[in-house]
Parts: C-alpha cells; structure tokens; sequence
C-alpha cells in the first residue's frame, strides 16, 4: 500500500492506472462503515483509493475540527488489511494553499436546509447533483449506515460520549425505527411522525433535540404527506457531542393510506 501526500504525486499516479478506480473518501479514525465503502469498492473496481483528510471547510463556526479525532497510523494498518492500493493524505496546507480560490457550490433546497453541504445522507445527495450537472465520468455509490450492535450509527465522533451519553444516544436509533413502522403502517402525516419521534427524544434528559426533518428522498424538500420516498433525518446532542441519522420512509405503494 503506497501514502501520497501531495495532489501533483496522486494526479501522477492515477495517469498510470489503467482500469476502474474506486475512491472512498474519509476524515480518517475510520470505523467498520468506512471499511464496509472500502470492501465494496474493492469488489466494484481495479484499483481501490482511500483519502484521509480532515477538511475545515466541513466545520462550522464552534465546531470541533481542532479536537477531531485523528489517528493515522491505526487507519493506515486497517487500509493494509483491507487490500488498498493507495492512501492519499494531504494536509491542510496541500489542498488549501495561499492563492486557492476555486470553489464549486450545488445551489437549490438539496444544500440550503439542514447540514447543508456537509453531512451523510444530505452530502451524498450533494455530490450526486454536483456529478450530474459537471458530468463529470463518475459512479456515486451509497451504501447503508452502518450501526453498532445495539443501533448507535458508527461515527467517529461516538468517542466523545461518556457511557452515560453513549446509552442516552440510544434513543436515536429507536425513534428512527418507530418512525420507520409508522410508515410502513399507513401513516402519511408528516407531522405526526414528526411528532412522534420528537417526542421519544424529547423524553431523554442527556439529549437535546436539534431538529426531526421528514423530508423528499432527492430533493430534501421538507414533506406534508409522505406520498413519495422520504428519508427522516434529526440531530442532537448527547453532552457536548452533535449527532446525526437518518432512515428511509416508505410508504405502502407509494400512496398515503386511504388515499389509494
């Protein structure tokens, strides 16, 4: 497995590459979701590319970028495990140098409500627009959140919980299950699923309630009737962490019930 620091060194690299390139793109302190991206990757393509880098640019004002987990020697053995051809670890300076001053911004609901363009389910959706309208010769895969045994989604920043949050963080995952049964049940008011779920975290202590959003699968688009694909997406707080998850909606036949 070969690291490669510098953006010129990588561009080198992938002129030489004949065949298909799967690139996973992490922060690092990867846990079993990014190796489950990687053993997929691994499958799909020839070559399989990870990238290691904690970018500012995804911290808003107050966030934790100083304090982010970082570990690059433990993430690099379980690359090496894993099979991957190349890590590319640049630092800050590398990708954001003095005179950079390019950007490319996705506009419309899809970035403007929630995270924006930074986070999971919404990122992804992102990308897949930024891919469409450049056209631009790539594959945007999804794959499931991965979750611990007991329903927390892997996050690199569960290391923070003290047991007691960690345990609290729990009634995340079961919200967005009751969430999921209510649809799939025949419930097509979005804000009484909203409700709902609201109401299960609102009745832990150790957590704080951001924000329940019941919302179109593509567009994000916040949902009166769940008529379509939706996906609920909330965040909170457990302590001093900010956690976020999301699950799909579903409704039967794609029709509100009784609406038939």
């Amino acid at each position: 497995m070969r690291v490669i620091r510098t953006v010129g060194e990588m561009e080198e690299h992938r002129e030489r590459v004949s065949g298909s390139v799967g690139l996973v793109p992490t922060m690092g302190y990867l846990h079993e979701g990014h190796v489950s991206i990687v053993r997929r990757a691994r499958t799909d393509d020839d070559h399989v590319v990870v990238s290691i880098f904690v970018n500012p640019t995804q911290f808003g004002p107050n966030e934790d970028f100083e304090r982010y987990p970082r570990d690059e020697t433990r993430d690099l053995g379980m690359l090496e495990s894993e099979g991957v051809d190349i890590v590319f670890s640049p630092s800050v300076e590398e990708m954001y140098p003095p005179d950079f001053d390019d950007w490319i911004e996705v506009s419309g609901p899809v970035t403007e409500r929630l995270e924006g363009r930074q986070k999971d389910a919404q990122q992804l959706r992102v990308i897949r627009r930024m891919v469409a309208d450049l056209g631009l010769p790539v594959d945007v895969i999804g794959l499931p959140t991965v979750r611990e045994s007991d329903g927390l989604a892997m996050s690199s920043r569960n290391v923070y919980l003290s047991p007691e949050e960690r345990q609290a963080a729990l009634v995340l995952s079961r919200s967005l299950q009751r969430a999921q049964v209510m649809a799939a049940e025949g419930e097509w008011d979005a804000a009484r699923i909203r409700s709902e779920v609201e109401g299960m975290i609102q009745q832990e202590p150790l957590v704080a309630l951001d924000y329940v959003s019941v919302a179109d699968d593509e567009t994000l688009e916040e949902l009166a009737v769940v008529d379509r694909p939706a996906l609920l997406l909330l965040a909170a707080r457990a302590g001093k962490t900010r956690l976020i998850d999301n699950v799909a909606l579903l409704p039967i036949d794609g029709l509100p019930a009784g609406r038939g």
